[in-house]
């Protein structure tokens, strides 16, 4: 079995609002170079259990990420990820939103490589090279949108 895939991230922002961030303003803060066409015209997260990940081009295919498992606001949310891969061979994405001082740690929980067999090792080690790609994108946005949130009330 393949380790799963930790990593904490430390927000300058209450953990509601990372939440929101990650879950309302998905579509805002995801990088094009992370998705499938690599210019979209939307990137979908459909809230709650059952929820859609998606991508929609512009021609208007939609293309499958990924679906909501777990849904649990302002807390966290989990779901299964299949972005570039089958949904078959799906991983398991879990995010919590903890406050920590001023600020959130958010903690991410990637396991279920054992899906992709032999390649496992090789996919975990490239998600820790895609998580460190995303997450600065992430972080701007929560301290953007927390930024003009304290300053418009």
């Amino acid at each position: 079995m393949t380790e799963p895939l930790r990593v904490d991230q430390a927000l300058a922002c209450p953990p509601d609002h990372a939440f929101r961030t990650w879950a309302e303003r998905f579509g805002q803060w995801w990088p094009p170079s992370h998705t499938v066409s690599g210019d979209p015209a939307a990137i979908v997260l459909e809230p709650g259990v059952g929820g859609r990940i998606y991508e929609r081009t512009a021609d208007g295919t939609e293309i499958d990420w990924g679906r909501i498992t777990g849904w649990d606001p302002p807390h966290g949310l989990a779901y299964r990820w299949h972005l570039r891969r089958d949904a078959a061979d799906a991983t398991d994405v879990a995010i919590r939103f903890l406050p920590d001082g001023d600020g959130t740690r958010m903690e991410i929980t990637h396991t279920g490589w054992e899906r992709l067999g032999a390649e496992a090792d090789t996919w975990r080690d490239a998600n820790r090279g895609g998580w460190g790609g995303l997450l600065p994108h992430f972080e701007t946005a929560c301290n953007r949108s927390h930024d003009e949130e304290t300053r418009h009330g």
